[in-house]
């Protein structure tokens, strides 16, 4: 097809430069022929250079066409290694090894940093990991497995934007029934943190944070120190019948949103500082 479209334009061509040409001797029969040739050459030359640009025109498409096909290929085939990878290391999680726990953690992990339509889902597959049943005792036998919650914990504070991004992604997290001890939220920023019916140890940090929506700890246990000061909540904040049976400090913490302490247990609190926006009813400890 390509040459019978050249061919054409060649015949287009010098159907042009005679027509051109000789349009001009039958105008002017006087004048000169050379200027008659050259007008109808470059009449004709037109065409084959409007041939020329529409094939390289005609090539750059198909060139992008091309690459655009390719680079589909290209994010196809790592879609399908991503959600291998994705798949195999979830089937990680349950092995007996906690070595290999921990390094499905980390795959996972990586995976959100790279392709971060992973990261609520790999977030939300940490924070099961939190939720499974666990008791630690003294001389624990399992204190391997401490040592995998750990980490992911770390991996989840990994995953969140930090405090001074501006307009970032939000993620939500739910902990509700977690077993949390040392976590560690502060300097980031999240969506909904749910913390249901948690059992706290030791201590825990959400100061310095930016809760964009709603924040729940009801029937949640607190056995050390919760730390939340200087952090932000917008949304709810829900601590009806919240056991802190250590050092809670909300110092300089700003609840933007209705707030509710019912049924709530505080053994000492340090809340200077504090500002409702909508006004709440607080505890005793609270209100000194």
């Amino acid at each position: 097809m390509r040459k019978r479209l050249l061919l054409s334009t060649i015949l287009a061509s010098i159907g042009v430069f005679l027509l051109v040409g000789g349009a001009l001797l039958l105008i002017d029969p006087g004048a000169p022929k050379h200027e008659a040739i050259k007008t109808g050459g470059l009449a004709g030359g037109a065409i084959i250079a409007l041939y020329a640009l529409w094939l390289n025109d005609r090539r750059r498409k198909v060139e992008e066409a091309r690459q655009e096909l390719e680079g589909q290929r290209i994010e196809h085939d790592r879609s399908r290694v991503a959600d291998e990878r994705f798949a195999r290391a979830v089937e990680l999680l349950g092995h007996e090894a906690a070595q290999v726990r921990v390094g499905a953690m980390h795959a996972l992990a990586g995976l959100a940093k790279s392709r971060v339509e992973y990261a609520q889902t790999v977030l939300d597959i940490l924070c099961a990991y939190l939720r499974r049943p666990y008791t630690k005792t003294k001389n624990d036998p399992e204190e391997i497995e401490l040592e995998v919650r750990l980490t992911s914990q770390r991996l989840i504070e990994d995953l969140l934007p930090r405090l001074e991004e501006e307009n970032p992604p939000l993620y939500d997290l739910n902990l509700t029934k977690a077993h949390l001890e040392f976590m560690d939220l502060s300097y980031r920023q999240v969506g909904d943190l749910y913390m249901r019916v948690a059992r706290f140890e030791d201590s825990n940090s959400f100061h310095h944070m930016k809760i964009h929506g709603h924040f729940y700890v009801t029937e949640a246990e607190m056995n050390g120190r919760f730390h939340m000061h200087h952090t932000e909540i917008r949304g709810k904040a829900w601590f009806s019948r919240f056991k802190s049976r250590g050092l809670a400090i909300f110092t300089d913490t700003k609840f933007l949103g209705e707030t509710k302490f019912t049924g709530s247990e505080w053994a000492d609190v340090k809340a200077d500082g504090r500002t409702f926006a909508l006004e709440a009813d607080l505890p005793e400890a609270w209100r000194n």
